[in-house]
């Protein structure tokens, strides 16, 4: 859930939250569990609708206090919340919990009683401590809660000589020593490249395999071809020893026909029994089930009637006519086609293969050599599965596999493993965390960093009011205790902020035309941050929680894109005097004049989009945010101006790109019947459109223009306009000259759409 910034005025909280949203995320939970036909998929929302009883109760019996940034009674901010959808707290920590399989086996191998306490408590004695540096060193374990990397930092300190550090951090632990996990579960092997990253891990892959059954109509096919195909081979051949002319049973079968068609008889029930995938034979109009009901009969003694006669004639002149008799040339190579075709592996024989060549890696790690995986079967592995060696894994078991591949983001984006600016936002934290590692001499230290940045960075966002912000790694008491450690030499600097322009060449270049995702700007931040340039990173807020006002980073933001952008085409398309804003900002010297500034640029906001009160209205609450996006250019100036970031392709590149992706989500809101928010996201990438153009040069935008207004959609006709003329140095009024300003959000019917 979005949330406000760390520069808002510390305040009480004084708005509340409905709890409307819960009870309807409850019923929806409960609905799904009493229903749903898949027993999984019940269980699961059984699970979830106890989570939302938890937050109701909580609420209920006070506490739980949604809305602040501790909002579980007794436990303070730096505890990881157990989050829900809508950024609700059930009232558990994430780090809480019956003890894990590897807590209890440490129990045993200390000789405690099994017990957090019993186990904090000896993690602090000389043993404990000992156990603790071997982890430490050999980078075997993983941390999949920021609390689980604690006592590992206490044992660093302790290694370092700084005991009154260290005694300070138990003391802080100490209070939650038997209710919290602060020791890590093992892990496979120690961390991969640092340049390296994954979207999934070895065991999400296993996970997925394992998943994967017998296709049933894949095994159906197979039965067919191998078992029924062949028989009624047979009977159509039994059957042509009776024919003279053409005709069935134009001739007598003799004894022993009898006797092997009985066997034949006796064979297919064996065989039905045996194989019940396919009913096609089963069917008595279809050719198998004629030959074989005639069979049945005439084995009996019994004389066959006329139509039985007649339909048994059709059945094997056709058979003969579609398929040449059985032991001709057409008919062998039909059937041994139809034979090497059944004797492909099996999917799901093949993912087992995969299953055995993943089980020797570590499962918490990508995969830096997918193509091993994905090998042809091996000679050793056709011994042990019956599946012949040499065969290949086929393209459906390739996506999962690669999903894990380990390797550096630009490699991932050229594969086509990154799709969305979201999948770039999940492999921000581990870019991040590896130049956060960097900047601590200690390979112990780096390592136990890196891993608590990546547990930090999965800690879900709390649903925050009156302008409070998340909890940030800094807060963490043990993550504070090592920041002294953190190395003063300019090229630990160096690669922080390289970090943060290679994370922000991809934001811009990759997916232009698309908001960076909160987290992926609070990545960013959080780089410029330990670079030791704290930059206003704004990120986008939601409108029904919006407060009507915003906090002082976001006339910050204004000011630095008003350096930027004065006299430009963006100034001029959006209606901005960007000499007003930066005077506004600049008046920002002490806390207190920030705060003023703050609601000065939040009453400009307001003034800017028509509604210059407050709202409930999240239409108009939207349009508010949306004036405050423009002015700031949500980032796009921090990255472009302080970060010194140009987009791979150039500005010209990046414009084309973001008017691409608004055709593409112009084009969507046309077939869609609701489709405002697409209308939005098209706004958006107009906007990252207009501020490229605005860094072009003079050729670039004439010939991005000629683009544009040679082959724009119809309905964009009145926004390119707009943008004619404020390429051309003109400002216009939208009223009156039929150039319209392209934004997203509108308190009643949007002009893109028409009536």
């Amino acid at each position: 859930m979005p949330a406000m910034d760390e520069n808002a005025e510390q305040q009480h909280p004084t708005t509340t939250v409905s709890t409307d949203y819960a009870h309807r995320q409850l019923a929806r939970a409960f609905t799904t569990a009493l229903s749903h036909p898949d027993p999984a998929t019940r269980s699961r929302a059984d699970a979830k609708a106890g989570r939302w009883r938890e937050v109701l109760a909580g609420i209920a019996g006070g506490t739980l206090r949604i809305g602040s940034r501790t909002p579980v009674a007794g436990l303070p901010a730096w505890v990881t919340p157990e989050v829900v959808r809508g950024g609700f707290a059930t009232g558990r920590a994430c780090a809480e919990g019956p003890l894990e399989p590897y807590e209890r086996e440490a129990c045993r191998a200390a000789g405690v009683p099994e017990g957090r306490a019993e186990l904090f408590a000896h993690a602090l004695t000389e043993a404990g401590l000992a156990g603790l540096w071997a982890l430490l060193d050999s980078g075997r374990y993983r941390v999949t809660v920021p609390e689980e990397a604690a006592l590992l930092t206490v044992a660093w300190l302790v290694r370092a000589g700084e005991q009154s550090a260290a005694l300070e951090l138990v003391a802080e632990l100490a209070p939650f020593a038997g209710r919290l996990r602060f020791t890590p579960p093992p892990g496979g092997g120690p961390a991969a490249r640092p340049d390296a990253v994954h979207r999934r891990t070895v065991g999400d892959v296993v996970a997925t395999l394992a998943t994967r059954g017998p296709n049933l109509a894949v095994e159906t096919q197979r039965e067919a071809l191998t078992v029924w195909l062949p028989y009624s081979d047979e009977l159509l051949a039994h059957w042509l020893e009776t024919a003279d002319g053409g005709r069935a049973l134009a001739v007598d079968p003799g004894p022993d026909w009898h006797r092997r068609g009985a066997a034949l008889l006796l064979r297919y029930r064996t065989l039905a029994a045996a194989h019940r995938l396919c009913g096609k034979h089963r069917k008595p109009g279809e050719n198998l089930g004629i030959l074989r009901a005639a069979l049945e009969a005439t084995v009996a003694g019994e004389p066959l009637d006329p139509k039985l006669r007649g339909l048994l004639v059709a059945s094997v002149d056709a058979m003969v006519r579609r398929r040449g008799l059985p032991g001709s040339a057409r008919h062998s190579a039909l059937r041994a086609g139809q034979a090497a075709q059944a004797a492909l592996p099996s999917h799901h024989a093949l993912a087992q293969v995969l299953l055995g060549r993943l089980a020797t890696l570590g499962q918490e790690d990508g995969l830096a050599d997918p193509d091993a995986v994905l090998a042809p079967v091996s000679a050793a592995e056709a011994a042990e599965s019956g599946i012949p060696a040499g065969s290949a894994v086929p393209a459906a078991l390739h996506r999962p596999v690669l999903a894990a591949t380990s390797a550096p983001v630009e490699t991932l984006i050229g594969r086509g493993l990154v799709p969305s600016a979201e999948v770039l936002a999940e492999l921000a934290p581990q870019l991040a965390a590896a130049a956060e590692a960097a900047a601590h001499p200690d390979p112990a230290l780096r390592g136990l960093v890196a891993a608590g940045h990546r547990a930090f960075a999965a800690r879900r966002s709390l649903l925050l009011l009156d302008y409070a912000h998340q909890v940030r790694a800094e807060e963490l008491p043990w993550v504070r205790a090592v920041r002294p450690h953190r190395s003063g030499d300019p090229a630990a600097r160096r690669t922080g902020l390289a970090a943060l322009r290679r994370l922000g060449e991809l934001t811009l270049g990759t997916f232009p035309g698309t908001v960076p995702p909160n987290p992926l700007v609070s990545e960013l931040a959080g780089l410029a941050r330990r670079a030791g340039e704290p930059l206003p990173f704004t990120e986008e807020l939601a409108a029904d929680i919006f407060m009507g006002g915003f906090t002082p980073k976001f006339p910050a933001a204004a000011r630095i894109a008003a350096g930027l952008l004065e006299g430009t085409v963006y100034e001029r398309y959006y209606g901005i005097d960007y000499a007003e804003v930066r005077a506004l900002a600049e008046r920002a010297g002490s806390d207190r004049e920030k705060s003023v500034v703050a609601r000065e640029f939040s009453t400009l906001c307001r003034q800017r989009a028509g509604t210059p009160g407050t709202s409930r209205s999240v239409a108009a609450n939207g349009t508010v945010i949306e004036q405050a996006q423009i002015l700031t250019t949500h980032n796009l100036a921090v990255l472009a101006g302080p970060v010194g970031v140009v987009p791979a392709g150039g500005w010209e590149a990046a414009a084309l790109g973001a008017y691409g992706t608004v055709r593409r989500l112009v084009a969507l809101a046309e077939r869609q019947p609701w489709p405002l928010a697409t209308v939005k996201n098209a706004a958006f990438a107009w906007r990252q459109l207009v501020f490229h153009l605005s860094l072009c040069s003079p050729r670039e935008r004439e010939a991005v223009l000629a683009v544009i207004v040679g082959e724009h959609p119809a309905r964009l006709t009145p926004a390119v306009e707009g943008l004619r003329l404020a390429a051309a140095g003109h400002r216009f009024d939208p009223d009156g000259t039929g150039a319209r300003r392209f934004l997203g959000w509108t308190v009643g019917s949007h002009w893109l759409l028409g009536r």
